[in-house]
């Protein structure tokens, strides 16, 4: 993983966790006493909102009331004093235009005698003129029936008949043949100003929901019925006495409070109501001038705290990078502390830790270590096809000497500068390659590829191994002609190089004091073997033919003698490497001899002082 990534999985950086707390803080704070006020304010006004309503309700109700009884106590009175006078048959011209001219809002009145199929219509001539109402359509009207309860008096909507705000009202009377059914039709409009349009809406309803007065006179002359108001429902299942106020919702789902009022003497009830939306107008109103106040609130202490986070977040961000960075295996870290608190005692101490490490990773294998503080490797060996590299200097005994013998006692300090230039180039050309550096033996270098890191098959891992030696040819080469000739404080290098191929075990091996990531095995002896085989074969690359097998077809080799290897069945064949195919450079063994001043060896007179362990084969 890069570090880009590693940077990616921070999901909630300290600036934004302290925002995102602040925020938290505010919200609740500011959010509770939000709530709070907005809901004592809510108790308190929806308490004085159904007051007020119930108080509209009850004078609405109480002016119905009073209204219905006036009409009827003039109508009986008007009907006693014609009982006395003479009959309803034979009733005064002048006395009715007296009575109806006191009674205006009376449009007829109609009287079936007991035991009679006929009644009597007395007409309100001067109201239907002005309401532009036939007599014989409302006489017609009355003759419909209307049946009447004993004892209240019985509503019906006329809106609708005439087009015009209209009551009929049905009530028994007991008169000088007997019981009388009397029925009036009158206007309402005595009751406009309680039941008119305002803040509170009060309207009358029959016990059967049918509307007969409103404010809205569409919905009267339409003939409306409430009955599907959950008011209504509730007035109707609680009988007579009981004067209640609940909150409902109508039919399209807006809310209400409502209270209603049965009016006394009749099957007729008064409904007040008024919306939620109005009674709560001005709770609303504050509630949202507090969100607005929250909301600047909340920015400010956003934009406070997002600055005071930033005296934290950048030290610890750039903690945080210095860790991935050490992370990634570069110890080199510069941190400079910002303050004297307790970041700056951090960063002060992270960078002498970060100085500690850089010093370390030089006394180990770098990668190695940065692969195992990630648990990418963990003690314990494995099985590893690999392919195993090791390198000596030739004649590095007789220039040690030589440095000896000219700078005496700064003769050290000099092989050790002299052998760090050409690890340097060394390492470089290992770890360019994708391998592993595992140790240094003197002036010999042990490598392999295919253990800590693969390249993604053996064949790959093998190209890799015989490419970086072929690459520290080139280096030595350069390196090697920037240097003096015969100059015993900076001689020349050669080297010789030996690659072999095989199972190996690698892994952390060692002690709990102090560990090493190697690779051990038979392939590793027989690739240090190898390497040994340059000086009598006059080469400086030789691979067994286990590498060979896999990397033969992409490099140009020329094979050398068999060797017969101690604890080996078979000879093993052995290849010297020219050079890579189609690329500039020697094309034979004889041209690198050259190139490299190597002399040409007689192989049938070659000997060794490794017959123990290994034989040329025709010796």
């Amino acid at each position: 993983m890069s570090q880009k990534d590693r940077k990616t999985r921070v999901l909630f950086p300290i600036g934004a966790k302290l925002v995102i707390i602040i925020s938290i803080l505010v919200l609740v704070s500011l959010g509770t006493v939000t709530f709070l006020v907005s809901y004592f304010s809510h108790q308190d006004v929806q308490r004085t909102a159904e007051d007020n309503n119930f108080t509209v309700n009850q004078r609405a109700g109480s002016q119905a009331e009073g209204s219905f009884k006036a009409v009827q106590t003039a109508v009986l009175l008007y009907l006693e004093v014609l009982d006395r006078s003479a009959s309803v048959d034979t009733r005064d011209p002048e006395m009715e235009w007296f009575f109806f001219n006191r009674n205006q809002n009376l449009a007829a009145i109609q009287v079936e005698k007991p035991g009679s199929v006929s009644s009597v219509f007395i007409p309100n001539e001067q109201f239907f003129l002005a309401n532009n109402i036939n007599n014989e359509d409302a006489e017609n009207y009355l003759a419909q029936g209307f049946s009447a309860v004993e004892d209240r008096i019985k509503l019906f909507n006329a809106g609708p008949i005439f087009q015009l705000s209209l009551i009929t009202a049905v009530f028994n009377r007991h008169g000088k043949e007997g019981n009388e059914t009397v029925r009036i039709i009158f206007n309402p409009d005595d009751l406009s100003e309680s039941f008119g349009t305002g803040i509170n809406t009060s309207f009358i309803i029959t016990s059967s929901g049918d509307v007969l007065l409103h404010p809205d006179s569409d919905l009267v002359l339409g003939g409306a019925n409430f009955s599907s108001l959950p008011i209504v429902a509730t007035m109707q299942q609680e009988g007579d006495n009981n004067r209640r106020q609940i909150s409902f919702a109508d039919d399209s789902g807006i809310m209400y409070f409502g209270a209603y009022y049965r009016i006394a003497g009749t099957d007729a009830a008064a409904i007040t109501t008024i919306p939620h939306d109005i009674v709560f107008e001005a709770v609303q109103s504050i509630t949202r001038q507090n969100l607005f106040l929250t909301g600047i609130v909340l920015a400010l202490a956003i934009l406070f705290v997002w600055f005071f986070s930033k005296t934290i977040s950048k030290p610890v961000q750039t903690l945080a990078d210095a860790a991935l960075r050490i992370e990634g295996g570069d110890f080199d870290v510069e941190l400079t502390p910002k303050g004297h608190d307790e970041l700056g005692l951090l960063t002060e101490s992270f960078g002498k830790m970060s100085s500690a490490l850089s010093i370390f990773g030089r006394f180990t294998n770098k990668d190695i270590a940065v692969r195992a503080m990630r648990g990418e490797i963990k003690p314990g060996g494995l099985s590893k096809h690999a392919t195993v590299f090791f390198s000596d200097i030739r004649g590095f005994t007789e220039k040690s000497e030589r440095f000896t013998k000219t700078y005496m006692e700064e003769a050290s300090n000099r092989i050790v500068l002299w052998l760090n230039e050409y690890f340097t180039r060394m390492v470089d050309c290992v770890e360019k390659t994708g391998g592993v550096v595992d140790k240094f033996i003197g002036d010999a270098v042990m490598a392999h590829w295919g253990t800590a890191f693969t390249a993604g098959s053996p064949a790959e891992d093998a190209f890799n191994g015989v490419k970086a030696a072929l690459m520290m040819r080139a280096a030595l080469g350069e390196l090697n002609a920037t240097r003096m000739k015969d100059d015993p404080g900076n001689p020349e290098i050669r080297i010789g190089c030996g690659l072999n191929t095989g199972i190996v075990t690698a892994g952390q091996i060692g002690s709990e004091q102090r560990m090493e990531y190697t690779a051990i095995g038979d392939p590793v002896n027989l690739a240090s073997r190898t390497e040994a085989l340059n000086k009598p074969f006059g080469t400086d690359i030789l691979i067994t033919e286990d590498t060979w097998e896999l990397i033969g077809d992409k490099f140009i080799t020329e094979e050398m003698p068999s060797v017969t290897v101690k604890g080996k069945e078979k000879p093993v064949r052995i290849f010297a490497v020219v050079n890579m195919k189609n690329v500039a450079g020697p094309k034979t063994l004889a041209e690198v001899r050259t190139l490299l001043g190597i002399p040409t060896p007689k192989l049938n007179k070659v000997k060794t002082d490794e017959e123990t362990k290994y034989k040329i084969q025709g010796n």
